[in-house]
């Protein structure tokens, strides 16, 4: 399934999309550095890539997560960026983690607050009752979206996560779906 709006579509990850992520990765591989874990060489290849979207594709069908690749409307064939929900967890707690990237070339032009929309929206209506954010403090710019996209913040999570070889802190910004009413 894909997700759009007038300007973007959500293309699920699947292994045939290798080549655009590859080339995505290629172009924002220095931009993207300081926010990632630390890459090996082999994760700026297609036979890595095609792994990696094997995997996502595996995780959307068992049910455990989604992740999409953003194409804007107006350039078909490029990919611009990617917004997952992944780690759901469901009975009482239904809920997941969002997870977000975006081209270097394409800040600031309401690509991913779109593409946040869409695809929490989809989550809800899907029944999530939560949708988890976790932002390093120094990066405003995504702390911004998540507050833009509705996202409240709900603390800060100290040595969260290894980025760039540092455990960084994080912001913790939550998301609850306001329709959610339990299991019918």
């Amino acid at each position: 399934m894909t997700l759009s709006d007038e300007r973007l579509t959500l293309l699920p990850a699947k292994p045939p999309l290798a080549k655009a992520v590859l080339d995505y990765y290629l172009r924002n591989r220095d931009f993207l550095a300081p926010f990632d874990p630390i890459r090996e060489e082999s994760f700026y290849t297609l036979a890595y890539q095609r792994r990696a979207l094997r995997r996502d594709a595996a995780m959307a069908r068992k049910g455990e997560g989604w992740a999409f690749y953003i194409a804007p409307n107006a350039e078909p064939g490029k990919l611009i960026g990617r917004v997952a929900l992944t780690g759901a967890i469901w009975g009482s707690f239904c809920s997941c983690f969002l997870g977000y990237k975006l081209d270097k070339d394409y800040l600031n032009r309401g690509y991913m607050t779109g593409a946040i929309g869409l695809v929490t929206a989809w989550g809800f209506e899907g029944g999530l009752h939560r949708i988890e954010a976790n932002i390093m403090p120094r990066n405003l710019p995504s702390l911004r979206v998540a507050e833009k996209c509705g996202f409240q913040n709900e603390g800060l999570s100290p040595r969260y996560l290894q980025i760039n070889g540092k455990w960084e802190d994080h912001v913790h910004m939550v998301k609850l779906n306001p329709d959610w009413s339990g299991w019918a």
